[in-house]
């Protein structure tokens, strides 16, 4: 949603990188294309003001000027005052201190309340609770309906005693509910309320009977974000006529320009609470105005990746998957398919890459990544036998003809799929053994191939200038050097085996990739030993 924004403040914030000093017209030119990337993602006029008279007085003190590194100085102010514009610290729920917790959704028809009420409910019950969902929506056609279904799907109860579609009592509903709550031992009751396709007075005299008869803990505004301006609107409307103590973003993964986000705390003075970022049930967390800032700045959300990455995984799952590695052989593709599922159980990889920083010079690529490659993937393992997942050098040529056929794919699938497994498993088993990438300079491994590693610029024959620049003019210490170079290289040479697991690849160094048992030196370089005494 914040894309466009994200990419005009990298393109400000690039232009401001490299200068040793910040001028005041530097910092003037700087607010204003600020100014316009704000205004495209149409922030409310109010907000923008506020955030560039703010940004510009610390821009021009003593933190900027006396700076090392003005720009750097310059964005970070900039980060804080988005934090601050986003509500500051991070909102939590407020407990009542006598179960149960009453809370209220109240917004307009087509905002999200019913799918939210669903999502709001599983989150609580995997934080410990045990929520109650309330179909006091009798308004809209079906509305009871669909929401018995979300609870089913989240594993949530829902309180239901009128069918809806125009018929029943909304008010007796919700104040049932609380009863039905406390005699059932529910500790928290999420009642839905109607909606209506614009502000009208019915609406408003409806929501407030409601809030009488329950006197909710928490009154929660559900507005989609991709409204823009008119959720602004619609915030300050129920915020006079009804009330509310936190508001629940919508549809944050939609394509419009996330104005709504950065505007309807700082017009209503109620904080944003939740953030709903997908159609999914398990789409939904608390929102962190300082995650939502870095997100903004193209700094990534490396704490909600390790939160999801905690969630997804099982600890003790991930100690003997570290163990097995140490083995190489150990590691197989089912531990390798039991990985890939807890990554898809984190979200879409568009969704998870876009959390790590320095990424946004290529979200259009991550945007592009397809989820079903992992499908394929996992269809091929799945169709293979425990003994082919246990070791997969026994995959012959008729058994990956079976497993593509099973799988509704190629054999050249399989094959591939088979050869980055065994490639990828070696190289984790080095690295879990602490002996370096192979052929990576100034690490164990590969390091004596030639054309590998060396750290230096490639030259001609593919040897780096570093290692023609270490070539001895001396014959005698040349052929030691030689002889040392055969060596490692017919080392690396029994190490390097065909990723199938056949017999080793064909000569691919050369001469000098033999082993140097048979290495004899030239009868000019013996006659100069000799004459030297070495």
């Amino acid at each position: 949603m914040f894309a466009t924004l994200q990419d005009r403040l990298e393109a400000t914030f690039k232009r401001l990188r490299g200068k040793g000093r910040l001028t005041d017209a530097d910092i003037d030119a700087t607010c204003r294309e600020i100014r316009i990337a704000l205004l495209e993602a149409d922030v409310a006029l109010p907000v923008v003001r506020e955030f560039i008279g703010h940004v510009k007085e610390r821009a021009r003190g003593a933190e900027v000027h006396q700076a090392l590194n003005p720009a750097e100085q310059v964005i970070k102010i900039v980060h804080e005052e988005l934090i601050q514009i986003l509500g500051g610290d991070t909102r939590r729920l407020r407990f009542a201190k006598t179960p149960p917790t009453v809370i209220l959704l109240c917004g307009l028809q087509g905002a999200g309340k019913t799918t939210l009420a669903g999502k709001l409910g599983r989150w609580l019950k995997e934080q410990g609770h045990q929520p109650l969902l309330v179909a006091a929506d009798l308004q809209r056609p079906n509305a009871v309906e669909q929401l018995e279904i979300i609870g089913q799907r989240a594993g949530v109860a829902v309180f239901a005693p009128e069918r809806g579609s125009g018929v029943g009592d909304p008010v007796d509903v919700a104040r049932r509910s609380v009863e039905y709550a406390k005699s059932k031992l529910y500790d928290i009751v999420i009642v839905d309320t109607a909606g209506r396709l614009g502000v009208d007075e019915e609406m408003m005299r409806q929501a407030a009977d409601i809030r009488d008869a329950i006197q909710p803990d928490e009154i929660l505004f559900v507005v989609d974000a991709m409204i823009g301006q008119d959720a602004v609107t619609t915030a300050e409307a129920f915020r006079d006529g009804v009330g509310f103590d936190g508001v629940v973003l919508s549809k944050l993964d939609g394509d419009a320009r996330g104005g709504a986000a950065l505007s309807v705390r700082y017009v209503t003075g109620r904080p944003v609470m939740f953030a709903s970022t997908g159609e999914k049930l398990e789409d939904f967390d608390v929102f962190h105005p300082d995650r939502m800032a870095s997100r903004i700045l193209g700094m990534g959300d490396v704490l909600t990746l390790i939160e999801a990455a905690e969630r997804a995984f099982d600890e003790k799952q991930a100690a003997e998957v570290a163990d097995k590695l140490k083995t190489e052989k150990g590691f197989t593709l089912e531990d390798f398919l039991a990985q890939m599922q807890a990554v898809r159980r984190m979200g879409p990889l568009s969704k998870i890459l876009g959390m790590l920083p320095g990424l946004g010079e290529v979200r259009d690529q991550i945007n592009q990544i397809d989820d079903r490659e992992l499908d394929r993937i996992e269809a091929i393992i799945r169709s293979m036998t425990p003994a082919e997942r246990a070791d997969p050098k026994i995959i012959n040529g008729s058994r990956r003809a079976r497993i593509a056929k099973g799988s509704g794919t190629t054999v050249s699938d399989v094959n591939l799929l088979v050869e980055r497994f065994l490639e990828a498993r070696k190289v984790m088993s080095q690295l879990s053994q602490g002996k370096g990438l192979p052929g990576m300079p100034g690490l164990p491994g590969l390091s004596g191939m030639p054309g590998v590693g060396g750290g230096g610029r490639k030259g001609k024959k593919g040897k780096s200038k570093k290692q023609r620049a270490g070539r001895s003019g001396n014959p005698a210490k040349r052929a030691r050097q030689e002889s040392v170079a055969a060596s490692e290289s017919s080392d690396a040479a029994a190490a390097f085996r065909s990723p199938l697991g056949g017999s080793d690849l064909p000569d691919l160094l050369g001469p000098s990739a033999k082993a140097p048992d048979g290495f004899e030196l030239p009868k000019e370089i013996r006659d100069l030993l000799s004459k030297d005494g070495q």
